[in-house]
């Protein structure tokens, strides 16, 4: 009888660090841990145009990777020598900087900071806004890890000249159990400091930038094993001391593989605090009008071109704090509930979900989340659909975008805590006029990818294809032709609205500073 073989994967997500103890042989969810911590947002968009701020203190992070591994082994009652390999995935396009003892010397400036406007302007007036685009996969934007530097650099000096490396959320949490610093190609790829082909940092770039490559970790596979756990590191998480720790990737890659998308032409949507819709493909997609983005796959020989959106559950967890207020509505399923009862449409409400600026297909920082069409006869059910219709729309513009490059589309995998909602899923389907392919894991996909890496790094698998037997689909919904008929209209009144208000969000931003 052969001994169950674990991999254990840690998703740094935004509200917390999930660390999933994988078996791996099926690819089944032994136990799971989830460890919350905070995100301060020190400066909202309602307070200038410059964008809002979101930072998280690096030692959350520590208290969170380290308590959870803790609980998780205690409650799985596995022995720590039976854990093959630790793997990583994380929050992408952040900027921590770290001396060379390791030690932070700012909080992180997080994905969902947008503070860094001038310095993406200054970077596209210095590369050029096309060049950087097919040279990186993206687009300028404050939103990326090369723009947050600049600013560290310009309004805290101090900090940048005693900045050793500048790691993401995973890499420092892989620097905690090894003390080695590095980072992989995915991650790399949301700092719009990587040559998305070559994948390899884009020297020329960040010298013309006047950032210094040295601040840069080490690049490495997604598969690489970069280290092993420490002594100390064992004696704080009850890890085994000698223990495999593969790199993983960038959340959006690790999700990619969780999602079962590593063959050309693979789609698949994400729905947690953000969201996006991406396509596996053999080369980059170029978009003529940027819209989209390029990364770069777990899988070596792979891409992802995908559409991003900034608050997708985030603005569905903002509504539910709002009705907590008034004694209702204090779950996600509680508010599903209340949705539920409201026709297709919303009783004629939209809701734009720019709670945090916008990124595809607008990239407009000064973006904000509006209802428009509100009635007296409107209440909490109906702000509720609306909520929900809302981020089905805006992903339907980043999936006609997808199709103007070619990108064909049969079903899409959805994945991600919104996944769980079966009201979700349908206004899903009917607004994009797919049937709706639901994973044996949603909620644990993105985990799951980054234990598949770590698989493939110590040789339990032997490529990415592993993921078509560890993850089954089955058609979960499928499009409603009178709804989608209705959600035609409602997509094209969504993007007119957006629109109709851009100028008002810049002048509102302007206003408020």
């Amino acid at each position: 009888m052969s001994i169950p073989i674990y991999i254990l994967a840690h998703d740094l997500g935004t509200t917390g660090d999930k660390a999933t103890l994988f078996d791996a042989a099926s690819g089944a969810v032994r136990a799971a841990a989830f460890e919350a911590y905070p995100t301060a947002y020190p400066r909202p968009n309602s307070q200038g145009a410059a964008g809002s701020w979101a930072e998280q203190d690096p030692d959350d992070w520590q208290t969170a990777v380290f308590g959870g591994m803790r609980r998780l082994l205690d409650q799985a009652g596995v022995a720590a020598g039976a854990i093959a390999a630790v793997s990583f995935s994380g929050t992408m396009q952040g900027a921590l900087l770290v001396d060379a003892h390791g030690q932070p010397l700012r909080p992180c400036i997080i994905w969902a900071d947008q503070r860094a406007t001038a310095q993406s302007e200054f970077i596209c007036r210095v590369c050029g806004a096309e060049t950087i685009y097919r040279l990186t996969g993206l687009r300028a934007s404050p939103a990326y890890t090369a723009a947050k530097l600049l600013w560290v650099k310009d309004h805290q000096p101090d900090v940048y000249r005693r900045a050793y490396k500048a790691l993401h959320v995973k890499d420092y949490a892989a620097y905690l159990l090894t003390g080695v610093m590095a980072s992989d190609y995915s991650d790399a790829s949301g700092t719009q400091l990587l040559d998305i082909t070559g994948r390899r940092w884009a020297s020329e770039m960040i010298a013309a930038i006047g950032l210094s490559e040295e601040l840069l970790p080490d690049l490495h596979p997604s598969t690489a094993v970069i280290g092993r756990v420490t002594p100390a590191a064992a004696a704080a998480t009850g890890l085994l001391a000698g223990t495999p720790v593969v790199i993983g990737g960038g959340d959006g890659a690790c999700a990619t593989v969780g999602a079962g998308a590593v063959a050309e032409g693979d789609a698949y949507a994400y729905i947690g605090s953000s969201a996006w819709m991406a396509l596996s493909a053999a080369e980059p997609l170029v978009d003529p009008a940027q819209r989209t983005i390029t990364m770069a796959h777990l899988h070596p020989q792979l891409y992802f071109t995908l559409g991003n959106m900034q608050a997708a559950g985030g603005a569905y967890d903002w509504l539910v704090g709002l009705l907590a207020g008034e004694g209702t509505a204090k779950t996600f399923g509680e508010l599903d509930a209340l949705a539920a009862r409201v026709p297709p449409g919303a009783g004629g409400l939209l809701f734009l979900p720019h709670l945090l600026g916008e990124r595809a297909p607008y990239w407009n920082p000064a973006a904000r989340g509006a209802f428009v069409g509100l009635a007296m006869s409107h209440g909490r059910a109906e702000a509720a659909r609306a909520t929900l219709e809302g981020v089905a729309f805006h992903l339907r513009l980043i999936l006609d975008a997808l199709r103007e490059q070619g990108a064909r589309v049969a079903g899409l995998r959805l994945i991600g805590g919104g996944a769980r909602s079966a009201l979700w899923r349908q206004i899903m389907a009917d607004a994009l006029g797919l049937p709706i392919l639901l994973p044996a894991l949603t909620a644990e996909a993105t985990s799951l990818g980054a234990a598949i890496a770590g698989g493939v790094g110590v040789g339990i698998y032997d490529d990415f294809s592993v993921a078509g037997r560890l993850i089954p689909a089955r058609e979960a919904e499928v499009p409603d032709p009178p709804t989608m008929t209705r959600y035609e209209q409602m997509v094209t009144l969504y993007a007119e609205t957006y629109r109709a208000l851009e100028g008002v969000f810049g002048r509102l931003a302007a206003l408020s500073g």
